[in-house]
């Protein structure tokens, strides 16, 4: 017999009790998610079922407008103002669904744009979110909240927001599943911006059906991408492979992809090697950052405009709030990028739209297109990322590579599944389309997922010691 709202959230709400103090994933509980799901409850037994996650309990993070819980973006900056005025188009369509918000999670702080040695996970406002693999490792950032409350089972849904990694990052790292979708998909209005050209919000759940039926309820396009997560639709995918750059920075990944590769070709999907993006200079990442910052410094002070309260106004208030209350803000790594903003170029500027040009040209035409179509292939797939490296307060972060930059560059999707555990840790592959490909994704990582657990059963569940 299936549960009642309420009798889940309640369930929900006592394993928080119990889990959350050791991860740190949920920065604000809804106070009324009870009284929201015995709502719900109410209108299902009337025959008012809203659709399929009537009831459902979902989190969200912290850099989403939500008209009854703060959004602080992580930073005290925020953390006393009044919540905003409405929630955002996205929270909108969540409640219409008729989900339950059970909360907001922790992020790193303004989704990691504030400085280039930044911690990921860490914020201001919500202090540090652990992995609930091995509590010494990081979750991942930006969305390092909402990977980990879903892997450590706080909520069966989460929202997360990527501009470059961050969905996909801790989706990875903590061994959930997570779309980034093509950018537009999701309405970004009323979400804490970065970049107009790369954001995108997108579900994260414990396997593609749940995130692919959250994202339908996300998109607002009248698409079913669950729809896609049958079973079958592997045999005749083509699938490539690019070695350069995307595999070989972690025996781990590599030994868990090719696996994958193994399991993809037994359900009848044609895997083709050999089929790497061309190679992109410093200057494709150089010219990424150029944007985001422009970007950045125009959209966060059109976001600013709608909040009340003494909030910040500009992005130079900001700074100088971090500079006033440095012994909170600043206790761990500074704000670079945000200086790097205020110094550099503005959106819209000739600097701004050439260096946004380039990258679009390298990354669609002269890369993911260019090799999806000399070659066939319905997708590419890649180690997603290695397992989460210890955390550390002290120096700054390394990463011994990643699958993200082309896809967010592009502004393409991204779906993130998790593979096995390696040395206790999650790791996970990453498949890559084009514009509006989420459906070919989907159908390709649910047909992985299914073969993966016929040959080696999902994931265990994380236990959260001490030390990993």
């Amino acid at each position: 017999m299936t549960a009642s709202a309420h009798e889940a959230v309640e369930r929900l709400l006592e394993r928080v009790s119990v889990v959350e103090p050791q991860i740190n994933s949920i920065c604000t509980l809804h106070p009324d998610a009870l009284e929201q799901a015995e709502r719900l409850d109410r209108e299902a037994a009337a025959g008012g079922v809203r659709g399929a996650l009537h009831g459902r309990a979902v989190l969200v993070k912290d850099n989403i407008d939500t008209h009854d819980l703060p959004t602080t973006a992580g930073s005290l900056a925020l953390a006393h103002a009044p919540p905003p005025s409405r929630d955002a188009p996205l929270v909108r369509r969540l409640r219409d669904a008729g989900m339950v918000i059970l909360g907001k999670t922790n992020l790193s702080e303004w989704a990691n744009i504030r400085d280039e040695s930044s911690t990921s996970g860490w914020s201001a406002y919500g202090g540090l979110t652990r992995n609930p693999y091995g509590l010494n490792r990081s979750a991942g950032g930006s969305s390092a909240g909402s990977g980990a409350a879903v892997a450590a089972g706080l909520a069966p849904f989460a929202v997360g927001t990527e501009t470059d990694g961050s969905i996909a990052c801790p989706a990875a790292f903590n061994g959930c599943v997570g779309i980034k979708p093509t950018v537009g998909t999701v309405a970004t209005s009323g979400v804490v911006p970065i970049s107009t050209s790369q954001d995108s919000p997108g579900p994260m759940a414990m396997t593609v059906r749940d995130a692919a039926s959250l994202l339908t309820v996300l998109a607002a396009n009248d698409h079913d991408y669950a729809a896609h997560a049958v079973r079958g639709r592997l045999a005749g995918k083509r699938i490539g492979v690019p070695r350069t750059t995307y595999w070989g920075y972690s025996p781990h990944a590599d030994a868990a992809a090719e696996r994958a590769l193994t399991l993809l070709a037994a359900e009848g999907a044609t895997i083709v090697d050999d089929t790497d993006l061309p190679a992109f200079g410093d200057e494709v990442g150089d010219d990424e950052l150029l944007v985001l910052l422009a970007e950045f410094r125009s959209g966060v002070e059109d976001y600013l405009a709608t909040r009340t309260g003494d909030v910040p106004r500009t992005l130079q208030d900001i700074v100088d709030f971090n500079r006033a209350h440095a012994e909170t803000e600043l206790a761990h790594f500074g704000q670079s990028l945000f200086e790097k903003a205020l110094a550099g170029p503005r959106a819209g500027s000739p600097e701004h739209l050439d260096a946004r040009s380039r990258g679009v040209d390298a990354t669609r035409g002269g890369g993911i297109d260019q090799v999806l179509h000399q070659h066939g292939l319905d997708a590419l797939v890649t180690p997603s990322y290695p397992p989460a490296h210890p955390i550390d307060l002290v120096n700054a972060e390394t990463l011994a590579g990643a699958c993200s930059s082309p896809a967010a560059i592009a502004g393409y999707p991204l779906v993130t599944v998790p593979s096995e555990l390696a040395a206790g840790l999650p790791v996970a592959v990453s498949f890559w389309g084009t514009a509006r490909s989420e459906g070919s994704l989907i159908e390709i990582a649910h047909g992985y997922e299914v073969a993966r657990d016929r040959s080696s059963g999902p994931l265990a569940a994380p236990t959260s010691p001490s030390f990993v």
